[in-house]
C-alpha cells in the first residue's frame, strides 16, 4: 500500500518526494522544532535518512508519514504520521502505531497541528489494524500536550526513552 494523499479544508497530506529535502532540513534544524523532539538540529544526511525511513514504512507497514502543505499556497507546513520506530523504551510499544507530528514555526498557533493531527486518526481508524496507537511527548512540550489531549489522548504513564522521561499517550481506535 502507498502513502495515500489526504485533503481537509486548508491542508493536503500526502507522500514525500525528493524535492521536499530543502524543506525538511528547514524542519529538522530548526531550534524550536528539535528543542523537545531530537534535542539537536539534524544533518542533511540524517534528513535524507528520515525521508526514506518514511516511504520504507509505507512500504512494509502499510503506514507512514505525509508532509503537511498548505493547500492554497503549496507551502510545506510539516510533517505528520504513523511509525513503528522499534524504540528502546521502557514501557515497550512495539506493536502500536506511534503518531508523531512537527510543524515549522510559520504555522504554529493556526489550527494545523489539530488538522492535521485529526485527519491522521481518521485515515488510521480506516486503515489500521490495532486497536489502539499512541504518542510519546516530552514533558516540557506544552503544545503537544495540549495537541494529544485535544485530540482524545490519554496520558498512560511517565516512561524512559532511553535515558530521558517521556510522556506516553495512548488513544483508541474506534
Amino acid at each position: 500500500m502507498g502513502c495515500p494523499e489526504i485533503l481537509t479544508s486548508r491542508l493536503r497530506l500526502r507522500p514525500h518526494h525528493r524535492h521536499d529535502l530543502s524543506a525538511a532540513i528547514r524542519l529538522w534544524t530548526d531550534p524550536i522544532v528539535t528543542k523537545h523532539t531530537l534535542g539537536r538540529a539534524s544533518t542533511r544526511q540524517e534528513v535524507w535518512s528520515r525521508i526514506l525511513r518514511y516511504a520504507g514504512h509505507w512500504a512494509l507497514m502499510g503506514f507512514g508519514y505525509w508532509v503537511v502543505e498548505e493547500k492554497v499556497s503549496g507551502d510545506f507546513v510539516g510533517e505528520i504520521g504513523f511509525a513503528e520506530f522499534m524504540r528502546d523504551m521502557t514501557p515497550n510499544i512495539e506493536g502500536l502505531p506511534e503518531l508523531g507530528w512537527a510543524l515549522l514555526p510559520a504555522f504554529h498557533g493556526k489550527g494545523y497541528a489539530t488538522e492535521a493531527v485529526g485527519a491522521a486518526i481518521h485515515w488510521g481508524v480506516e486503515n489500521l489494524s490495532a486497536k489502539s496507537i499512541v504518542c510519546i511527548i516530552h514533558p516540557q512540550n506544552t503544545a503537544s500536550v495540549r495537541l494529544a489531549e485535544n485530540c482524545g489522548f490519554d496520558l498512560r504513564e511517565t516512561a524512559r526513552l532511553g535515558e530521558e522521561p517521556t510522556l506516553l499517550w495512548q488513544r483508541e481506535l474506534s
